[in-house]
């Protein structure tokens, strides 16, 4: 097929051998020899086809790209064509670099019959798949990755400034892992750097180049080298967390809070270099792709860009995805598990039940290898060939050594030898236990029951310190501020009640909602609280004011589980509705809707460092997710029926998950090492 190039044809597909359109009468043939055959994107900078060149044998694809002028009238339009064939012969330089696409010709504004006063260039055609495609394909880039797209593209950039040129629209779309050469990164579309008039980019809020991954000064139409820089650190800091850049900024403090949403850890000098990067004001940012270089490479083993570089598509994707082992299950409630909650130290386990009572377990492992291993391997079922699940061996298979549960779990090489010992069942609730929470400071544990009742407990003795009563429903939910002097709950009453926990008084009670306070979570802050309702909404509170910020409305039936992220920008939702919602709070809009479970989500947690989220359902499973790109990672199928609480310590290595099947089951994560 042949496409025409005049932006006013109505009708732009013709036959694959036409000369000249059947419908608006253009020449077909740019410059006698590129042939259009369809249009790949089109926007503000104008308009990108792919082609072929008809002159050679083998007709190679190419790329035409056309530009709108900047300029009206007859003495700017000469102003404007003498601009762009300035800027055409610098195209023309650049393209003597063999990561940026070859010029292969340019056409002046009227040169071409029947196209008009527009500015056109033709330009090699890069085969291969860009950053961002990768990153759809096989999720999020590893430091490896990372560290091999900046000693790729620095060397690049560092040529392209020093002809005095800013690219101005780096984000992963514009990188192209070349399928033919080496597979070296290509940097392409230099539209914006190149067809943008002075004018323009003198004018206070012109915006060049893609917003999210564009700095400050150059959203003001001011860019400067190390606006290049800037974006290529967003570009980096995207492709690590798979997370869109906007939500990777936490706009209310004005941080970047992108470490919360990594899925595996980075290196110190990394994550410093990448920081410093994304700098705001200009001057404390680096001022050259050299400075990075020599940061990644302090010794200048570093390559230019005429060495051959070793391709990011040679290197395959780490997985991402966790291994998660029962390494024991916990028998000793007589009824549905409602609620679990680590101590901060991670060494304590809480478990509140509907048989009444709140039991407190002690956690504790230790471990070694070689021979050590090999002589338990019998006790703990043998040793599985690699690849094989490890056994998850439930209470009855395990060994009671006064009172204490033990399992053994191989990892690798590695024996890890469990141990669970009941410390102290707590009684006093008269009805069934629905939510538990331990204070931040580790002194205190508050409960909440049908009984309509709140009590506080002290964690260390297990004695009952205050009893709660100002709710006339029962208590759904109960949480504690992170400084540990706020107590927040929320009950079938429809109210939430702010308490001060030193001294057990009522500070405020907030109305908004119109049937039970199913759910609540405090922000790391202190200052804003989120309560989901059995009314389907969820209510976002100034606890200052205790006035309603907002409203997110989105789940069809009931909230049962809410939690925040790490940054406390995130807010995330599960519902008897059978989805798990994520959603920006600085504006309120829904990021994301997580579909996969079967039943109701009861409850929901996220580890410390953001970039795992855990859901337990009514359909028996808990199912393990990347927050960021929403993928599910993995579902554990254990529990025997509803998983009504779920879990995960402060260093995110254990989950504890309680269910309707009057058991808990405590996993183990292991990262495969």
């Amino acid at each position: 097929m042949s496409y025409c190039l005049n932006p006013s044809c109505s009708k732009p597909q013709n036959p694959n051998n036409a000369k000249f359109c059947s419908t608006c009468g253009s020449r077909l043939l740019l410059g006698d020899r590129y042939r259009a055959l369809r249009l790949i994107s089109r926007g503000g900078i104008g308009r990108t086809f792919l082609a072929v060149d008809e002159q050679q044998a083998n007709k190679p694809h190419c790329v035409i790209k056309q530009f709108p002028l900047q300029h009206q009238g007859t003495n700017n339009t000469k102003k404007a064509t003498e601009s762009f064939r300035q800027e055409a012969v610098r195209l023309q330089d650049l393209g003597q670099h063999p990561q940026i696409p070859q010029f292969l010709a340019y056409f002046e504004p009227n040169s071409q019959v029947g196209l008009g006063a527009i500015p056109t260039v033709v330009q090699t055609y890069i085969e291969g798949q860009s950053l961002a495609k990768q990153l759809e394909a096989n999720g999020a880039f590893s430091e490896t990755q990372i560290r091999q797209v900046l000693t790729q593209l620095l060397p690049v950039l560092h040529f392209v400034h020093s002809r005095k040129i800013i690219h101005r629209d780096i984000n992963p779309n514009n990188i192209i892992c070349c399928t033919k050469g080496g597979e070296q990164l290509m940097l392409v579309d230099f539209s914006t750097a190149k067809f943008t008039s002075k004018t323009a980019l003198a004018k206070t809020g012109t915006v060049i180049g893609s917003a999210a991954y564009a700095s400050q000064e150059q959203l003001m139409g001011k860019a400067v080298t190390s606006s290049d820089l800037y974006s290529l650190g967003i570009t980096c800091i995207h492709l690590l967390t798979y997370i869109h850049p906007f939500d990777l900024f936490n706009s209310l403090e004005g941080v970047w809070v992108w470490q919360d949403y990594l899925t595996q850890p980075v290196s110190d000098e990394l994550r410093q270099i990448l920081n410093k990067m994304l700098v705001s004001a200009v001057k404390h940012r680096y001022q050259s792709a050299m400075e990075i270089l020599q940061d990644l490479d302090p010794a200048g083993d570093i390559a230019t860009f005429t060495q051959p570089i070793p391709p990011v598509a040679n290197i395959a994707p780490k997985s991402i995805i966790p291994t998660w082992q029962c390494i024991y299950t916990l028998t000793n409630h007589m009824s549905s598990i409602n609620s679990l909650t680590f101590t901060p130290d991670g060494k304590t386990l809480a478990s509140g039940s509907a048989d009444k009572t709140i039991k407190l377990w002690n956690l504790e492992e230790a471990g070694g290898r070689g021979q050590e291993a090999e002589g338990r391997r019998q006790e703990a079922g043998g040793r599985r060939q690699e690849g094989e699940p490890t056994p998850n061996p439930s209470l009855e298979g395990n060994r009671r050594q006064e009172g204490r549960v033990t399992t053994q779990a191989f990892s690798g090489g590695l024996f890890m030898l469990s141990c669970a010992s009941l410390r102290c069942t707590l009684s006093g609730h008269l009805s069934l236990i629905d939510t538990v929470a331990l204070s931040p400071d580790g002194c205190f544990l508050a409960s909440g029951s049908w009984d309509h009742t709140i009590k506080i407990w002290q964690l260390a003795t297990g004695k009952l310190v205050h009893t709660l009563t100002e709710h006339s429903g029962w208590i759904k939910s109960v949480v504690i501020s992170q400084d540990s002097k706020t107590l927040v709950s929320g009950s079938a009453d429809k109210t939430i009640k702010v308490w001060d926990l030193e001294t057990a008084s009522v500070k405020a009670t907030l109305k908004g909602h119109t049937n039970a306070v199913q759910a609540l979570a405090i922000s790391l802050t202190g200052q804003i609280l989120a309560s989901g309702s059995a009314d389907h909404q969820i209510n976002i509170w100034d606890l200052s004011s205790g006035q309603v910020k907002a409203t997110l409305q989105g789940h069809t039936d009931a909230v049962n589980s809410l939690t925040f992220s790490p940054s406390s920008q995130i807010i995330i939702s599960g519902s008897a509705d059978k989805t798990i919602k994520i959603w920006n709070l600085s504006n309120g809009n829904l990021l994301n809707t997580l579909n996969g479970h079967a039943a109701a989500v009861n409850a929901i947690a996220i580890n410390a460092q953001g970039n795992t989220l855990i859901s337990g359902s009514a359909d028996q499973t808990i199912k393990i997710w990347h927050p960021g790109s929403g993928k599910l990672l993995h579902t554990l199928t254990e529990h025997t029926a509803g998983v009504t609480a779920v879990a995960i310590s402060p260093d995110g290595s254990t989950l504890a998950s309680g269910s309707q099947d009057k058991t808990i089951k405590v996993w183990r994560f292991d990262v495969g090492l």
